[in-house]
Order: C-alpha cells, then sequence, then structure tokens
C-alpha cells in the first residue's frame, strides 16, 4: 500500500483524510502493525489508481473472528456431532443472541475497534448454526444461575434460551444457586466429540484457554459434568425456572 501511494505522490495525510483515519493509522497499516481494513485499500486503490491491484488484497486479509487461543475449538465445534457444556458465569456463545454478544464483546479489556466488535458478534450468531445443521448434533447446556443473572441477560436472551431448548436435539439444564456444589464453581468447561467419536475436553478462562485429548483430563471433566447435570433441575423444571424469570422483568 506505502509503495503504491509513494509512487502515486499520495500523502499519507491525503490517504487518510480519504478513508477516515487518522494518519497514525495508516502508517500503522503500511508498516504492518495493524490489519489493512476493506474500506482502506479501496480508497488507496482508487486514489492510487492501482487499477484493482489494492482492492484485490482484501481476500487474503480477512482476520480470523476468534482469538487465537480459541481457533482449534472453534473448528472442532464446527465438525462436532456431540456437545455437552457447562457455564458458571455468561451464556454459552452457541445460546447467545445478537444483542448479548453484541454487548458482550463490546465491553471488552483492553477495548476492540468497530470493525473487529462486528467481525466477533457475527461469528458468535454464526454459531447457532450447530443446533440445525445435519446431521443433527446433540447439544447439553447447564447453566448456573449466576450465568442467567447476568448483567447483560435481558427478556429476548431468556425467551431465545427457551426456543433453543424446544429443539429436540438441544437440551438446556439450570442449576440454581440452592443446588450448587463445589464442583460447579470450578469454572466453565466444554466437551466435544468428533466424528471419528474421539472426545475432547475445553476449558477457558479471560486469558488462557486449554484444549485437550488426554483421557485422563477427558475422564475427571465427564465426571465434573456428569455430576453437576445429576444435581441441575430437569429440561422441564428448567424451562419453567427461565420462565419465571422472564415473569419478573
Amino acid at each position: 500500500m506505502k509503495r503504491w501511494r509513494t509512487k502515486a505522490n499520495v500523502s499519507r495525510e491525503e490517504l487518510a483524510a480519504a478513508s477516515n483515519y487518522s494518519p497514525d493509522t495508516i502508517k500503522s497499516m503500511e508498516q504492518g502493525v495493524r490489519m489493512p481494513t476493506p474500506r482502506v485499500l479501496d480508497v488507496a486503490d482508487e486514489l492510487c489508481r492501482a487499477e484493482g491491484l489494492l482492492s484485490a488484497a482484501k481476500e487474503y486479509l480477512k482476520r480470523e473472528p476468534f482469538p487465537a487461543r480459541a481457533q482449534d475449538f472453534m473448528q472442532h465445534e464446527k465438525e462436532a456431532i456431540n456437545l455437552w457444556w457447562y457455564e458458571p458465569t455468561l451464556i454459552p456463545g452457541p445460546l447467545q443472541t445478537e444483542a448479548y454478544a453484541r454487548k458482550l464483546i463490546g465491553d471488552h479489556i483492553p477495548a476492540l475497534d468497530e470493525e473487529t466488535v462486528e467481525e466477533r458478534v457475527a461469528a458468535r450468531v454464526a454459531r447457532q448454526q450447530i443446533h440445525t445443521r445435519k446431521p443433527l448434533v446433540g447439544c447439553s447446556y447447564v447453566l448456573y444461575e449466576a450465568a442467567l443473572r447476568g448483567p447483560y441477560v435481558d427478556k429476548e436472551q431468556l425467551l431465545h434460551l427457551l426456543e433453543v431448548g424446544k429443539l429436540r436435539n438441544v437440551v438446556i439444564q439450570v442449576l440454581p444457586y440452592k443446588q450448587a456444589m463445589t464442583a460447579a464453581l470450578h469454572g466453565q468447561m466444554v466437551l466435544l466429540e468428533t466424528k471419528d467419536h474421539e472426545r475432547l475436553a475445553y476449558t477457558e478462562a479471560p486469558s488462557v484457554s486449554q484444549l485437550t485429548v488426554d483421557p485422563g483430563l477427558v475422564s475427571a471433566q465427564t465426571e465434573r459434568l456428569s455430576m453437576i447435570r445429576t444435581v441441575a433441575l430437569d429440561p422441564d423444571e428448567s424451562a419453567r425456572f427461565i420462565e419465571r424469570m422472564v415473569g419478573e422483568l
């Protein structure tokens, strides 16, 4: 981009003004510190008379919509034949409404730029396809009550849970505060089964995550999840629990 700009005798300030970015942002893009955006490539192409060569680069500069530490998990999620998920604090990604996802991602610290937020929201919403794709994927979720009472949970999100819970391949259970056990307080976990019937365990924290096929670790997580599911409300009781929460809003 810098070579085309200098060849066309276009200043960094001119490109910045035309593309609605600051000169410093353009500089960081030219130095490879920041990913060029589709908008700046299109503007630079026209301004520098590149005849489509800069715009053509957009195809090769698509950013991965998920953080690097979660990319392997996301790929396995797309290919899973069964999924078991326990979440103590947040609504699981595949169950989030667009509004909930936008608030959650938009409140990221450090702050994300608007384009990154939009990319991640779109990718988050697309994960809902796991509930309807064919062949059907068996999906089982257990949500701790704290996740349902989080700061971004609204009536729309609760009603969405009720709708998804009606699907024949989806089970949603609620673990009320009063029925919690120590194992339920040790954090989130996800178990996946691949088409080759291999099981993986995934755990995530604010800045680190672990995806493993180690039989010992997978077995330990399976046992913990099984115990949590045992003390959680059954699907019908869970639906009534969520319905009561809707009535409170």
